[in-house]
């Protein structure tokens, strides 16, 4: 990839544009990024350099959408498999390209094609430890790994009748409460076969997962629910909105607008990192109330990602893909992170990432 900060050299075909102040933005706030693009099936990690440029780091994985991180575990879902990654570069050091985390797959989990969406580390009832919870979203539920079958099924809405392979909802999205699932956003409340696409304009909504109720609604393709600094961000992605909903009274209160289909949200300190999309031009992103609004603004959807100001609601930076990738899911911060990298599947890296646990001592 390229960047206009002196980036790596690109491969043919691709290139990434970002704003000036990106790398140092990153480097004042010590942390890197990572994001997953289903459409072309890459996990990419977005840092810094030695010499503070920034570095854009990937690795191909089929499918790849829901994304974890706490600096040292990744969990990523791909097309048939829940993917768990563990950092071994020790404090202090760093890989021969200067980055300070670099993430082995270390487990693989054969789930089958569930469109597992965002992922969240916890418990609920239905679990005997902290573990992934995770969006399944063909069967419209919250679910968790099994060890004898594809998942465990922990949760799922009221409305929905039946734990069925028909993505009737499209539960998509999820917030955690700390350890606790807090939040779910679904595309509508259609209890019957791929039914969420007749509601895509306004039947958005956002469930308390405790309670089961809907504490919001009216919404067009809601995505990515977030608690951060006390308030529940969601992103109103049919109308290219970044916003807050008041869970008292379902009020949904725009903070930014988001030049293209918004998906995947992380924040650094007081600002928020939001993934945006090129909308296909199929059935289930034609119509909606973004296209109009594009329009209005005299722009076209971009793919890439901006850093907003949670206060003022302004645009500091951004990061834009001009070929090749079209499409982000998910979006995680690194706090403290410099540079992140992972290991192929294939190759000698992965035949040499050997490393020994240490024995309990006695």
């Amino acid at each position: 990839m390229t960047t206009n900060e002196a980036a790596e050299p690109a491969p043919p075909g691709q290139t990434l544009i970002a704003s000036p102040g990106l790398a140092g933005w990153l480097a004042e706030n010590r942390a890197s990024l990572a994001l997953t693009t289903y459409q072309a099936g890459r996990l990419i990690f977005l840092g810094l350099r030695p010499d503070g440029t920034l570095r854009a780091h990937e690795r191909l994985l089929e499918q790849c959408q829901g994304l974890w991180t706490d600096g040292d575990t990744l969990w990523a879902s791909g097309k048939a498999m829940l993917w768990r990654f563990r950092n071994d570069v020790p404090p202090g050091m760093a890989t021969a390209h200067g980055a300070d985390r670099r993430f082995i797959p270390r487990e693989a989990r054969v789930t089958g094609r569930l469109d597992i969406h965002d992922i969240g580390i916890g418990q609920m009832a239905g679990m005997a430890a902290p573990g992934p919870i995770f969006v399944n979203t063909a069967f419209s539920c919250l679910a968790t790994l099994s060890d004898t079958a594809s998942f465990r099924p922990l949760w799922r809405p009221p409305f929905i009748s039946a734990l069925a392979p028909e993505d009737r909802c499209h539960l998509n999205g999820l917030a955690m409460d700390g350890t606790r699932p807090a939040y779910v956003t679904a595309i509508s409340r259609s209890d019957v076969a791929d039914g969420w696409r007749e509601r895509r304009v306004d039947g958005g909504v956002v469930l308390d997962v405790t309670s089961g109720e809907v504490v919001a609604s009216g919404l067009s393709m809601p995505h990515s629910p977030r608690l951060h600094g006390g308030r529940l961000w969601v992103l109103n992605s049919g109308r290219g909105e970044l916003g807050v909903v008041d869970p008292g009274d379902g009020r949904f209160t725009p903070v930014a607008f988001c030049p293209g289909y918004a998906r995947g949200m992380a924040f650094v300190g007081r600002w928020v990192v939001v993934g945006l999309s090129r909308p296909r031009r199929n059935h289930t992103f034609e119509g909606l109330p973004l296209e109009g609004l594009l329009q209005a603004k005299d722009s076209a959807a971009r793919c890439g990602l901006l850093v907003v100001d949670t206060i003022t609601g302004e645009t500091a930076h951004w990061l834009r893909f001009e070929h090749t990738i079209d499409e982000l899911y998910d979006v995680a911060a690194l706090p403290g992170v410099r540079q992140a990298e992972a290991i192929g599947f294939i190759g000698t890296d992965i035949e040499r990432a050997i490393s020994v646990e240490k024995a309990a001592q006695a």
